[in-house]
């Protein structure tokens, strides 16, 4: 009986078969059950990262079901990193291995086999398994198995009275006494491949599912040079078969997430409370509020500040930038000490310099802002190139689409403009120039010049009385009619 030992670095090379043919049909979605996502990145993703990190020399998927989704999606995710074997019929997990050996085709040295749909299975423990395989020369075979007080659906582990591994017996063939054994098969495996070759011809499917389960290679290892079960936490192999259980493994993984970048130097107010998705870098000294969501492939560097509810899909926040609460933001880069919010808009292509200021109620898209620029409130500013030391006043539209194609607002360094203005694009304020508030400008503005576009105000003496009594005499015939 083995329990956790210490990770050793993996000199001699493996290889790793992960099984994703499955339909899912649980999960009653069109979507390839390996396809969903748990902290912000396909369950699969997670199974082919551990076993890169673990060392790997070459991963290959078993696809089946959405077999073009699934290999697509890893050709984008992992390039030449990850190959694919066909499993066109299910005829079982002992079938799905048989499918995956073509691929490693005059390899040797050991393979790990893993889930797909175990997302919370870290390199650490492949390492382990792979440890507890090697440390005894003649063993063919290490698996991890973990407890539960009701193992039903799982197999179970068959052990000797020294405690060695004997078999798995799978729940449908298993007997009444089988059944009361609380160890359970996690379904990951680190297998002499010389000896896996072998085993993979000899399986049958005189079986309860008529099918070549891959859990008979264990009593075989058993029986020629043995086979070892390493005990984990059943939390790490928790596999993922509905989508209650995907919303159960997602939260377990962003409360990792969290911990880890709170243990490396972030400050984060409540680790249940914030959601930051597998492919996020927070730098040391950033802070994190309660209720923040980084998504995508959002980088938040030191001393930054992200206040309560904002929300970030593959933005880059540099050093010392302040969002205030409800910032919403989209691939987008906000500067070095900028102040974003509260309840700012930052849509695609916005890149705002050091020191800006987007303040409540302004909405941006593909602009940039200069250094120091600043629109403080209720403005919606697209197409837009802001150039340094500019003020933009509140309720200021750029007015960007004709109806058929977008236009570009340019405004120069130190351009100052008035509230409640629109400028119809394609336009260019010049440096210095001042744009008188109320303004509609169809024209460019040269340097330093005025514009404004104002019809005359008239004031009418003792005027007021009488067209607040004219109304009011309306509003009473009105009622009388009523």
């Amino acid at each position: 009986m083995a329990w956790a030992v210490s990770t050793a670095p993996m000199t001699q090379p493996f290889s790793a078969i992960v099984l994703a043919a499955g339909q899912g049909t649980r999960m009653k979605s069109a979507l390839p059950k390996v396809l969903h996502h748990a902290a912000g990145i396909a369950m699969l993703d997670h199974v082919v990262r551990a076993a890169i990190a673990a060392g790997a020399r070459e991963v290959v998927v078993v696809v089946g079901h959405g077999r073009d989704q699934v290999t697509e999606h890893l050709r984008a995710r992992f390039g030449d990193q990850v190959h694919t074997a066909v499993q066109e019929e299910q005829k079982g997990t002992g079938h799905a291995v048989q499918c995956a050996m073509g691929a490693l085709e005059g390899l040797r040295g050991d393979v790990v086999i893993l889930s797909g749909d175990v997302p919370l299975l870290e390199a650490n423990a492949v390492a382990q398994l792979l440890e507890v395989r090697r440390r005894d020369y003649g063993m063919k075979l290490a698996l991890l198995t973990a407890e539960l007080p009701d193992p039903t659906g799982y197999g179970r582990i068959l052990r000797d009275e020294r405690g060695s591994v004997l078999g798995i017996r799978e729940h449908k063939d298993a007997s009444t006494a089988e059944r009361t054994i609380k160890e359970w098969n996690a379904g990951s495996y680190a297998v002499e491949l010389a000896f896996l070759r072998r085993s993979l011809t000899q399986l049958r499917t005189e079986n309860a599912q008529g099918e070549l389960y891959l859990t008979d290679v264990v009593a075989m290892a058993s029986q020629d040079g043995g086979a070892e079960g390493l005990r984990w936490s059943a939390e790490s192999v928790m596999g993922v078969n509905d989508r209650s259980q995907l919303a159960i493994v997602d939260a377990i993984l962003r409360e990792r997430i969290a911990t880890r970048w709170a243990q490396s130097g972030v400050t984060i107010r409540g680790l249940r409370s914030v959601f930051i998705d597998a492919d996020v870098v927070v730098e040391p000294d950033a802070t994190l509020e309660p209720g923040v969501h980084l998504r995508g492939k959002t980088i938040v560097r030191g001393s930054a500040r992200i206040d309560v509810g904002c929300v970030l899909t593959d933005v880059e926040v540099h050093e010392g930038a302040y969002l205030k609460p409800y910032t919403i933001a989209e691939k987008s880069s906000i500067g070095p000490r900028a102040q974003i919010g509260p309840f700012s808009h930052l849509r695609p292509d916005t890149l705002l310099a050091e020191d800006t200021h987007v303040g409540n109620f302004v909405e941006t898209k593909k602009t940039s802002m200069g250094k120091g620029s600043k629109a403080n409130h209720l403005a919606y500013l697209g197409d837009g190139k802001i150039g340094e030391g500019v003020n933009v006043g509140a309720g200021t539209i750029f007015c960007n689409y004709d109806g058929f194609r977008k236009h570009t607002t340019t405004l120069e360094d130190g351009a100052f403009i008035g509230s409640d203005s629109q400028l119809v694009a394609p336009i260019t304020i010049g440096k210095g120039a001042y744009v008188g508030t109320g303004t509609t400008v169809t024209r460019d503005v040269p340097a330093d010049a005025l514009a404004i576009s104002r019809t005359k105000q008239e004031n009418k003496e003792g005027y007021a009385s009488r067209l607040k009594s004219r109304m009011q005499a309306l509003a009473a015939a009105d009622k009388k009619k009523a």
